[in-house]
């Protein structure tokens, strides 16, 4: 599964979505030095793009992991229907990944990611989860375990009635 952290460097961000066509992503935290990272909540692809559109909100690392910046993005400037400029957001991502400037560079997603989205335990019912689905017309959905640690997520596509079939046919050969 590929979580993002609240606090996300500029380049690793860039590298996942030029190497990825994920709708959404999972945000987690560490609550403590020496616990397990958490589900936070979530945060879509294009919101993140947008983000990365407004290089101002770039921050460097500091050393009690704190961020200065208390002017975050409106919801209006990040949430968009599609991209309005793919080829920009294309030269962005290439110069991100690469310019050893952002390996320095993070962007507190805090302020942006869904912190009421929906989740499901490993072991929850694939009836209801599709119900959950139908109902909430969601496209994602996180699945996490008893300590609330991301495990997985779950796509509409997960869900269509040919791949499901075929997973649990492979899933019940061996038996």
């Amino acid at each position: 599964v590929r979580v993002l952290h609240l606090k996300e460097n500029i380049a690793s961000l860039a590298r996942l979505l030029a190497s990825t066509s994920h709708g959404g992503f999972p945000v987690v935290c560490r609550p403590k030095p020496d616990h397990a990272e958490v589900f936070q909540g979530t945060i879509k692809r294009l919101e993140l793009c947008m983000l990365l559109e407004n290089e101002h909100i770039f921050e460097p690392e500091t050393n009690d992991g704190t961020f200065s910046s208390s002017h975050p993005l409106s919801y209006e400037k990040i949430t968009v229907e599609k991209l309005p400029n793919l080829s920009r957001l294309t030269t962005l991502l290439n110069r991100y990944a690469t310019d050893s400037q952002y390996q320095q560079l993070f962007i507190n997603l805090e302020p942006y990611i869904n912190k009421s989205a929906m989740s499901v335990q490993a072991h929850f019912s694939l009836q209801r989860t599709y119900i959950i689905f139908r109902t909430l017309g969601l496209r994602h959905l996180t699945v996490v375990d008893q300590q609330n640690q991301v495990v997985g997520v779950i796509t509409r596509k997960d869900l269509m009635p040919f791949p499901l079939e075929e997973k649990l046919r492979l899933q019940l050969a061996p038996q």
